[in-house]
């Protein structure tokens, strides 16, 4: 299967937060919204109905538990969550802490182009340990956490 989703994991391992019970957390590259992270199903999944109720359950409350550690670690004004899929079809949540003064502000992420924020490899491995922290996991490289 082609799906970038599926191999994001392995192939950015600079990018890894967390692997929760049924998700893996990643920080965006593009970081121009502080703390944007994706946390994406573990196993190839287009929709919430897609997954048994116990997995829904447990998926709903990994995106909740990491959202919190966001809002905590960034204190953002909003959380905005995105579960869109239309471009990558691989279940994956946007989590992005969004500040009233970011420069589109109230409008969607994705509402206008803006200069991509890359972070030196020493300030991705930064965020991600202070996420995982957030979180209360131990400080990993990634490895299973849960």
């Amino acid at each position: 299967m082609n799906c970038p989703m599926c191999h994001r994991w392995a192939e950015q391992p600079d990018l890894r937060i967390a692997e929760l019970e049924h998700c893996y957390l990643t920080l965006n590259r593009d970081q121009f919204f502080p703390g944007y992270c994706l946390l994406f199903t573990k196993h190839h999944v287009t929709e919430l109905f897609h997954l048994s109720s116990q997995v829904r359950q447990g998926v709903m409350e990994e995106v909740n538990r990491v959202a919190a550690a966001l809002f905590e670690l960034y204190q953002p004004t909003k959380i905005n969550y995105e579960l869109l899929g239309n471009m990558v079809p691989h279940m994956h949540w946007h989590l992005v802490p969004r500040h009233s003064d970011d420069p589109l502000w109230p409008r969607p992420i994705w509402s206008e182009p803006h200069q991509e924020a890359s972070l030196t490899e020493q300030e991705y491995r930064h965020a991600a340990a202070a996420i995982r922290r957030t979180i209360g996991l131990p400080e990993t490289g990634g490895e299973k956490a849960i």
